[in-house]
């Protein structure tokens, strides 16, 4: 099996990197503080500074992004001048990575001079700072979450995430073009990149380079939306199944009833996992499929493997009784 590679941790990024990738869908525009672009953010959550502008720093999130909200900005408003300054200089002087005005309110003239002078890039939003926080804590606990790279091949089943796993040239491709012809989504082929978001999703994508392409052995690459169409191809998908393809053998070990679990560890995520074996003539694209509706039975409390067993026991119990 080839192996996977080691995860990525990412726990900071520039407030230049941040404000590139988020502008649009934040509605941001820097106002001052260009010089400290390059300033870093710590943590993916968001940091309201009301305590902070009363001078209590005590427990404050200086690694966060520091948003400015109608309450924060009024009560700066009606402070002096040198008030302002002062606060403001102090909250600087914790090294915050940046400050956010939401409601396109307009900054006081203290906090853009502090921008200004301690390198601190000063944003503004047309959001409410309700929305702005939702928004923008989604999009950093994506940047912030961690990542690994892993051979398989993601499909959307009915709307089961399985990722196929196999040695190279086993034929998950193959089966993946299969499953494609039989209406389904490829997300990812060959290469999946897997995001753990919130500690609780594995979220699978393909490179933006190759998305929607597949290689085809004897074939060669090929555009899986010009051959199926678009709603072929899909972005993203949480990962719900892990299926691995082993070259069958005589006398190997196989799954005969489906009443032990497996799982496979993502980034220490457990997931369901099954080990097919491969065999000429077996119809991969189909087991693969039927694995698929197994385990979506098996989420809304229908274990066919169980229920068989539950009715074996009983039979034998009443043969024995009858005897």
């Amino acid at each position: 099996m080839i192996p996977e590679a080691k995860p990525i941790v990412i726990d900071k990024i520039s407030v230049k990197e941040f404000l590139e990738k988020t502008h649009e869908k934040l509605n941001l525009e820097l106002v001052a503080g260009e010089e400290g672009l390059n300033r870093m953010i710590g943590e993916k959550s968001l940091n309201r500074p009301a305590l902070a502008l009363t001078k209590y720093f005590k427990s404050f999130a200086n690694k966060r992004v520091q948003v400015f909200g109608a309450g924060e900005m009024s009560y700066l408003n009606d402070q002096d001048e040198d008030v302002q300054m002062d606060v403001l200089t102090e909250m600087a002087k914790r090294d915050i990575p940046c400050m956010v005005i939401s409601r396109n309110l307009t900054p006081c003239d203290a906090m853009v001079q502090v921008a200004d002078r301690f390198h601190i890039p000063l944003l503004r939003t047309t959001m409410k700072s309700k929305n702005f926080a939702t928004d923008a804590t989604v999009l950093l606990d994506e940047f912030f979450a961690p990542q690994v790279m892993v051979h398989g091949t993601l499909l959307d089943i009915k709307g089961i995430g399985v990722l196929i796993r196999g040695d190279s040239g086993v034929g998950k491709s193959e089966c993946a073009l299969a499953l494609i012809e039989k209406g389904y989504s490829l997300v990812a082929d060959d290469t999946t990149y897997i995001s753990l978001l919130r500690d609780q999703e594995l979220i699978g994508t393909s490179s933006v380079l190759n998305r929607g392409y597949m290689e085809c052995r004897g074939i060669g690459i090929i555009n899986i939306a010009d051959l199926f169409g678009i709603r072929a191809v899909r972005t993203k998908k949480e990962i719900d199944l892990v299926i691995t393809f082993v070259i069958w053998e005589q006398g190997m070990d196989e799954e005969r009833t489906g009443l032990e679990e497996s799982f496979y560890e993502i980034l220490r995520k457990p997931i369901p996992h099954m080990e097919i074996p491969v065999r000429p003539g077996r119809d991969m694209a189909r087991l693969v499929e039927v694995a698929a509706m197994v385990y979506a039975l098996k989420e809304i409390g229908h274990d066919s493997a169980k229920e068989f067993n539950e009715r074996l026991i009983e039979y034998m119990s009443r043969s024995t009784h009858e005897s």
